[in-house]
Order: C-alpha cells, then sequence, then structure tokens
C-alpha cells in the first residue's frame, strides 16, 4: 500500500512540481490549494505526510499545522513546510505550531524524496 501524501500550496505550478515528483517515487498524491481546503480534506481523510505552503489565502501554513495536531488522527503525521519563507522567526512559529521540518524553495527533487522517504520511515 503506497503511502498518502498531502500537499497544500496556493501555486498551481508548485503543486504540479511536487506531485509529479513525489508520483515518480508511487505515492499517493492528494493535492489542495490552501489550508482551508486541506483541512476541510483531512476531516474526512487521513494522510501519512504533509507537506504544506507556509503563505496562502484562507488559512496559512502555521495556522494549518495548529489546526491539524489538534486532529488526533494527525497529532503524529509528519508535517513539512515548503516555503520561500527561510526567517528563523517563521520556522520557530512552524516548530512550535508542531511542524516536524521546513524546506524552502525552490526544492530539489531528489532531496524532496529524501526527506520525504526519512520522515516516512
Amino acid at each position: 500500500m503506497s503511502k498518502r501524501i498531502l500537499i497544500v500550496d496556493d501555486s498551481p505550478s508548485i503543486r504540479q512540481m511536487v506531485e509529479m515528483t513525489l508520483k515518480t517515487a508511487s505515492y499517493d498524491v492528494t493535492a489542495a490549494p490552501d489550508g482551508q481546503a486541506a483541512f476541510e480534506l483531512c476531516q474526512k481523510s487521513q494522510f501519512d505526510f504533509v507537506l504544506t505552503d507556509q503563505n496562502m489565502p484562507r488559512m496559512d501554513g502555521i495556522t494549518l499545522i495548529k489546526s491539524l495536531r489538534g486532529l488526533a488522527t494527525f497529532s503524529k503525521t509528519p508535517i513539512i513546510v515548503l516555503t520561500t519563507e527561510a526567517s528563523d522567526t517563521l520556522k520557530m512559529q512552524g516548530k512550535a505550531a508542531g511542524a516536524t521540518g521546513w524546506m524552502v524553495k525552490p526544492f530539489d527533487p531528489k532531496k524532496l524524496l529524501d526527506v520525504v522517504a526519512k520522515v516516512l520511515g
């Protein structure tokens, strides 16, 4: 059974690149255009891993992480932030919210796959 991954990004091109990268490694990928849509999906479905952008309309990445950590089914799910934001302050806020890790765009497909494989262990 392939691992289910949710990717959350308001940029259609980023969603497409990440989705293609993950599908080449045989992951089952679902995409959401913002944090609110992702949270609604997560209330109905379980995912093994969540990869989220930070800056999005309706609900940003850190708010999404806090919301997901409030759901029992997502209390231990790995959540990585993939964003253009690289400030230590924001990274600390992400960690405090419950983020498993932080990656800065543009991403290297091989590095992304390595990170996903590592957190899904």
